[in-house]
This record gives C-alpha cells, structure tokens and sequence, in this order.
C-alpha cells in the first residue's frame, strides 16, 4: 500500500462508546444554549458555569472506552504503509486510547487547558479547571480556559490538513454530520485533488452526495470491516 490515506472522525464515532453528542434535536448543548457555554462571550460572563459543564465532559470520559471503530483504525494506521492522518472533531481522548499517534484535534481536546493571560496551550489537564485554577506556566489564577475551538473560534491545524487533503489518494468520513464547517468540506477538497472517498455513517449526511463510495451502519461494525478489507489489498 502507496496511498495516502485521510480520515474524518466525528461524534457519530464516540458516541457508540456511550458519549452523548453536543447537539440534541432543539441545538442545546445538555440542555444549554451553545452561546453560554461553547463561545468566548459565553466564557467571558460566566467563567464558572463553563467551567462546570466541561468538567462534567472530562470527568465522563473515564466511564468510557475506545470501541471497535477507535481500535480498528489504530490497526490501520500501524499497518499503513503510505501516508496517514487521522483527524477528528471529538475533543475526547478515544483515539489515543484506541493508539492513534498520527492525528490532528480539529476542535481541541477536553484534556488540555489554554492560559488566557500568557498565551501558552497544549497544557495538559486531567483535574476540575476553575477560576482558581493556577496557571502553571505565568502562575496567574483564574485565567485557565478549556483547550476547545469555540463557535467564533479557528479551528486548529487547518494548514496541515488542508496540505495533506490536496495530495490525498483516498478520503474517508466516520460519523459526521455534514453541516459543520470547514469540516463538511473535506470531502470536495479531496475530489478535487483526485482522491477516492468513503463515508461511513449510520443515515445520509448533509454531504453523502459528495462521496463515491458510502457504507450505511454503526461504524463499531462498519470500520472493522472495511478496514480488513483495506489491509488485504490498496483500496480501489
């Protein structure tokens, strides 16, 4: 295998492992309005109140495991003898659990924290964060905010991505929605660059048109064996 491979992960994927999605059918977020926890302005007039419903999402992802979707593309990637990124929308740990090591966190991780007063990321944080949380770099208090791209915010590493989606051979797509961007757009970007693409999903996205290839079905069963079938020849 030469191909150079792309992989989509989204909530679909964590949510067989008993993660709820942020979404529900009204748009809350666990039943508050996304403005109030999931922006800067949210943050900014109640630090505690997002503080409290982060915790909440660290804390739950030690009740939860890596399932057979997460392993089997951690299988993949070892065996992947051309050029891999997996890059996911979930800000959990799953992947890396699973043994995921080539892969980006499009929308931050719930176990980093960010300093907002010196600037330094990528802080690792596996505790309650709060308005007394110390940071440990500028010793400031109270300026610790959750490692998540909010809505106004960049999403991260969009130049590596976007680099490795032009040159890609092959795309595929695991439990996404289709509707946030630029995310929802992955897949044109690599049809244009000539790529092969797959979605696995568990109904149509938003986006399945764009895709040539789809595979309708939990990807906890789907992946598994899509990627047996993967690792016994180069994808065609």
């Amino acid at each position: 295998m030469s191909n150079s491979l792309v992989i989509l992960t989204g909530a679909g994927i964590s949510a067989e492992s008993g993660l709820p999605t942020f979404r529900d059918a009204n748009g809350l977020w666990e039943g508050q309005r996304f403005e109030d926890v999931a922006s800067p302005q949210g943050f900014a007039a109640d630090p505690t109140r997002v503080h409290r419903f982060y915790n909440q999402r660290r804390a739950a992802l030690a009740t939860v495991h890596p399932n057979a979707a997460h392993l089997a593309l951690a299988r993949l990637e070892e065996s992947w003898e051309g050029e891999f990124l997996l890059v996911t929308q979930n800000v959990d740990d799953l992947h890396e659990r699973a043994g995921s090591r080539r892969m980006l966190h499009l929308h931050g991780e719930l176990l980093k924290a960010r300093c907002t007063a010196c600037g330094i990321g990528g802080l690792r944080w596996t505790t309650d964060l709060g308005t007394d949380s110390t940071c440990p770099d500028c010793q400031e208090t109270g300026s610790l905010r959750p490692e998540i791209v909010w809505f106004g915010e960049m999403p991260h590493h969009l130049d590596a991505i976007f680099e490795r989606l032009a040159s890609a051979d092959c795309f595929l797509s695991i439990g996404t929605s289709g509707v946030v961007y630029p995310a929802a757009g992955f897949v044109s970007v690599a049809r244009a660059a000539g790529a092969r693409t797959w979605e696995v999903n568990l109904t149509d996205s938003e986006v399945s048109d764009a895709f040539q290839e789809q595979r309708i079905g939990p990807a906890s069963e789907v992946v598994p064996a899509l990627v047996a079938a993967w690792l016994l020849k180069t994808p065609s």
